[in-house]
């Protein structure tokens, strides 16, 4: 009884053997038949006509499906437009069958792949901020000589540089951090300050520069599954999004309003004060920001990608320490000039950095 199950078990591992077989060469090879000496050419193996030949013999595709059908299943028809050049073949070997396939890196320039270091620099077509006096809400405060009305913060040329470190998830995804600096920004030039007696005037100012360091991590998916590609194939898009901390700081700053004004001293009498200069002492502070960046990146070869992108960068708070000290002339009634300088503490003034840039990136992939 035991041999009779013995060799049941036998026979049901052998029967199934071809099956086994097949599973691991489920695909017909045409490199079989050049082996051989046949020409084969792939792209006509639909078409019952078609004859292909080698050594002098003539095989019509029905013939050679009926070959390919050894394994129990028909041969598989290329299609000559979906890649072209060599590709490497991965298999059981070089010349015998297996199962094969193509990365997407091997037909797709412009797929995503391995790390990569790149270096960007956009220009600045908005900047958006206001620098506006926290004492706004205190009934003294614009008390102070110097103090202001709220002031948009202006900028020459912005071109912010980013450097980033990073790697491809997949063909669609690619993480990585960078550092984003941006310069050229600046306290406003001219300002409504105070003038001690419930009045405004127009003062300049001078200095206030503005720096952004950020560091963030950024995620880019590439979108062109839902809009496909670009320009014949040359242009992929994609979206971003990053987060991460900068550090903004503001320079000192001077008002400077030549005056007169009137005005009362310690002891209640009339005097006249002019050739104000309020000092602002400048400050740093570390804020949340983050960038939204949309663009299409295309193929320069030799593992270098151009990025072409629009970005939205947030970059928090900018502001002041809080200290500020007056200096300012006064004449009395008898004609007499003095110096006199006071110094305030928490008069911070403080305003938010956002930008909209455009710019490119070169990418280099490992």
């Amino acid at each position: 009884m035991k041999k009779i199950s013995f060799f049941a078990v036998f026979a049901g591992i052998m029967a199934s053997m071809p099956c086994v077989v097949d599973a691991a060469y489920p695909v017909f090879n045409p490199q079989q038949l050049s082996n051989q000496g046949y020409v084969v050419n792939t792209q006509y193996m639909t078409q019952p006509t078609t004859t292909m030949t080698g050594q002098g013999t003539n095989i019509t595709s029905q013939q050679l499906a009926a070959a390919s059908a050894t394994n129990g299943r028909p041969m598989a028809a290329t299609n000559p437009n979906r890649v072209t050049g060599s590709l490497p073949r991965v298999g059981s070997s070089a010349t015998n069958a297996g199962r094969q396939y193509y990365q997407s890196a091997d037909y797709d320039r412009l797929a995503e792949s391995g790390l990569y270091i790149g270096l960007s620099a956009a220009y600045s077509t908005m900047i958006k901020g206001q620098m506006s006096a926290d004492y706004a809400s205190d009934p003294a405060g614009y008390l102070a000589p110097g103090s202001f009305r709220a002031s948009d913060i202006q900028s020459d040329t912005v071109i912010p540089f980013q450097v980033s470190v990073g790697a491809a998830i997949n063909s669609d995804i690619r993480v990585d951090f960078s550092f984003l600096r941006y310069t050229g920004m600046s306290y406003a030039s001219n300002v409504q300050t105070s003038t001690g007696d419930g009045g405004f005037a127009d003062a300049s100012v001078s200095g206030g520069a503005i720096t952004s360091n950020s560091t963030m991590l950024n995620v880019y998916y590439n979108i062109d599954s839902f809009t496909g590609y670009m320009a014949g194939g040359a242009l992929r898009p994609y979206v971003g999004a990053g987060v991460g901390l900068a550090l903004n700081t503001i320079a000192d700053y001077v008002v400077l309003d030549p005056g007169p004004y009137d005005d009362y001293d310690v002891n209640g009498l009339p005097i006249q004060v002019f050739d104000i200069e309020a000092y602002h002492n400048g400050g740093t502070m570390e804020q949340l920001a983050f960038n939204l960046e949309a663009g299409v990146t295309t193929d320069m070869k030799d593992g270098l990608k151009l990025d072409f992108f629009v970005r939205y960068a947030n970059l928090g708070k900018v502001k002041t320490s809080g200290s500020v000290v007056i200096a300012q002339a006064e004449m009395g009634e008898s004609g007499d000039i003095y110096d006199s300088t006071m110094h305030y503490i928490n008069w911070f003034e403080s305003g938010r950095l956002n930008s909209l840039d455009v710019g490119a990136r070169v990418r280099l992939e490992f």
